[in-house]
């Protein structure tokens, strides 16, 4: 592919991409802080979510970074840069499928033991595979300038390989496509059995089918379970699209609108992931909520004595209910 099929990246898609990077840079390092503050926050899932939020906060800073300069041949900076976003990106991926394993085993299984032994195997593959995979790419001289072909300004896979293509999908492609599949199929699956044990629970158990509790926790684990792999699939779509205009030679992979779609798909992971497990999460949100009015509250007043958590906490039964799956997802 000739490099005169440079796609032009204009400034107001820069100014767009570069605030995606902030959200998804300040998103991931809220998730992280989260599961610092509150220890008994720190379940199984929240740590996978930690690790992929690293992911998220690493390929942020490259993609700011790739955004920032725009690069326009190779480099030492721009080799760096699409390694590591290469690396942060793929791991992401993994890392996304792997929650959705654990809560399978976890949730449809009903094994938290045979859950937790996966962890293991997680960490080596959703930071082994991408770790060998970039490095030999490096090795190999695959990583660097691509005209933005397949990217928004950053570097990728050299556009000047003539095994491209095969390394585009090594490097991403094909951990997105599989993605696409696994995750509604393995979330279908464990919003199909959440909702046959709920049937089941209220038909010998009518009280608690009519609670408000009861009822409000199914519908938000629902919306959840819907919202996961749909808000993966929109936001890393575009990507895809535009590799497959790349394949064809299609010049509709240039459109300043899908090229800003595909910069803000890239790089929003780590903003939605938070908006998903901090914002719309109850026990993570009010703890955050109260952490924040009474750092105010204290500014303003001055030191008052230390209490121990009452009756504002959430309770043990919401952390027992709510946290025990829609927290761990």
């Amino acid at each position: 592919m000739a490099e005169g099929n440079r796609t032009e990246v204009f400034v107001y898609e820069q100014v767009v991409i570069l605030i995606s990077c902030a959200l998804s840079f300040l998103g991931s390092l809220l998730i992280i802080l989260t599961y610092i503050i509150w220890a008994d926050l720190r379940t199984t899932p929240r740590k996978l979510l930690v690790f992929m939020s690293v992911a998220d906060l690493l390929s942020a800073i490259s993609y700011s970074f790739g955004v920032w300069k725009i690069f326009d041949e190779d480099s030492l900076d721009c080799i760096v840069q699409g390694a590591i976003s290469t690396f942060a990106n793929t791991s992401s991926f993994f890392w996304t499928v792997a929650i959705a394993i654990y809560l399978y085993i976890f949730i449809v299984r009903s094994s938290q033991r045979g859950a937790d032994s996966l962890v293991l195997y997680f960490h080596l593959v959703s930071w082994g595979v991408p770790l060998g995979i970039t490095v030999a790419a490096l090795c190999l001289n695959k990583i660097g300038y691509d005209a933005s072909e397949v990217s928004v300004g950053w570097c990728w896979v050299s556009i000047k390989a003539e095994d491209h293509v095969l390394w585009m999908l090594l490097t991403g492609k094909i951990w997105e496509l599989l993605a696409y599949v696994m995750l509604p199929v393995l979330y279908l699956l464990i919003k199909h059995h959440i909702h046959r044990a709920h049937a089941a629970l209220s038909e010998y158990r009518p009280i608690l089918a009519s609670s408000p509790m009861s009822n409000s926790v199914t519908s938000m684990a629902d919306r959840k379970l819907t919202l996961i792999p749909i808000i993966f699939i929109f936001l890393r779509i575009w990507s895809t699209v535009r590799f497959i205009l790349m394949l064809v030679d299609s010049p509709a992979r240039q459109n300043p609108v899908l090229v800003t779609l595909h910069g803000v798909g890239n790089t929003f992971q780590g903003a939605a992931n938070c908006i998903m497990f901090v914002l719309c999460t109850q026990p993570v949100r009010v703890r955050l909520a109260n952490f924040l009015c009474c750092r105010g509250q204290a500014r303003a007043r001055g030191p008052e004595p230390q209490r121990s958590d009452g009756p504002d906490t959430p309770s043990h039964a919401e952390d027992n209910g709510t946290q025990r799956w829609l927290d761990k997802d």
